[in-house]
């Protein structure tokens, strides 16, 4: 088998390597479908989330077809934010059968990222981009979580990459105990003196101010992330909207100062691909969740309540099972907050490195 190494430009060869998603996953009988009008931009060097980094995707064809493919990030925000010279490698997929495919691409991609200045190189948590799960490979996740095939880790363990985070999903089953719970979570924190306050409520300009503040407040320091800026921000906002996030989205406010965020975005079921007589179960038609409270107010039930708020608006309109997020292992704080709300671990993910 001769495996070409290449390096594709142009809306057309970067439109067949975005789509390659759907050749690697069409064995599942539900999926999502690729990001192309939001992945397809990024690589082409256009949108916010262009901007400050650089970008060189690479695939490997064997008989002039895509079999493996990955794009190889230099982040300068997260460089800048966390002093550390760490490339990103994301948008990873490829066939079964393809170990030396896989390992020319990543070889690739790690010399690529030491030319310019990388010591070591992350896959599984990078731009917009979530970890591989380890167990849970045939249920539907929430639309931005990872539904990679079990092989993939194999596959990235023979090029080169180690375990370097574990992470744990929660997911939660409707009863009227955790109703009750949810609005009893919202009330005490009311009377606590904060206020919970839908993005739909307030000014566009004042919401994407004060959520920008507060999201970098609270996750300056959580493994991984780096700072969101205006403009991109400002692009999932508007992303976002097309769903009704700006209703079940909010932020939490002490004295006019906002001390929280959360983002929700609703189930989007109609949008999954599904084979012949395939249905999805009510397990499967899931909310995406981030969360973040600053420190000055945590450990007050702000995180509480504005779950609450989003969860009883979800359940208002419908929905028997609803999504917490993907968290670290060890970040305890939030592992608590989701038993609070009655979630319960659904999956594990995993994030891996490889050292140059």
């Amino acid at each position: 088998m001769s495996v070409k190494i290449e390096s594709p430009s142009g809306e057309e060869a970067l439109t067949e390597f975005v789509v390659f998603q759907h050749r690697v996953y069409e064995y599942r009988s539900a999926r999502w479908a690729a990001m192309v009008p939001m992945q397809l931009p990024i690589l082409m060097g256009d949108g916010p989330f262009a901007t400050g980094r650089k970008f060189r995707p690479f695939a490997a064809r064997v008989d002039g077809d895509i079999v493996a493919r990955a794009v190889a990030i230099i982040d300068g925000p997260y460089q800048h934010h966390w002093k550390e010279p760490l490339g990103h490698i994301v948008m990873f997929e490829a066939m079964p059968g393809t170990r030396d495919a896989v390992k020319l691409v990543m070889d690739a991609a790690s010399t690529w990222l030491k030319a310019e200045g990388a010591k070591a190189a992350r896959a599984g948590m990078g731009l917009l981009e979530f970890p591989f799960v380890i167990d849970e490979y045939e249920t539907l996740p929430p639309d931005i979580a990872r539904q990679n095939p079990a092989y993939y880790h194999a596959l990235l363990k023979d090029a080169g990459f180690e375990t370097e985070r574990g992470w744990v999903d929660y997911k939660i089953e409707v009863t009227p105990e955790l109703v009750a719970r949810y609005e009893s979570a919202l009330e005490a924190c009311r009377r606590a003196g904060f206020q919970i306050v839908a993005l739909k409520d307030l000014p566009a300009a004042r919401r994407l101010h004060d959520f920008e503040h507060t999201w970098n407040d609270a996750f300056a320091r959580h493994w991984g992330a780096s700072p969101f800026r205006t403009d991109e921000l400002a692009f999932l906002f508007e992303l976002f909207a097309m769903f009704g996030a700006l209703e079940t989205s909010v932020l939490a406010y002490r004295d006019g100062q906002p001390v929280g965020a959360l983002m929700v975005t609703p189930a989007t079921p109609d949008a999954a691909i599904l084979k012949p007589g395939r249905k999805l179960g009510e397990h499967e038609k899931l909310n995406f969740l981030g969360i973040g409270v600053i420190e000055a107010a945590r450990g007050r039930g702000v995180n509480l309540a504005m779950a609450a708020y989003a969860y009883l608006h979800l359940i208002r309109a419908g929905a028997k099972y609803l999504s917490y997020t993907l968290v670290l292992d060890d970040n305890w704080p939030s592992r608590r907050t989701a038993e609070k709300l009655g979630a319960k671990v659904c999956a594990n993910y995993l994030t891996y490195r490889r050292n140059f």
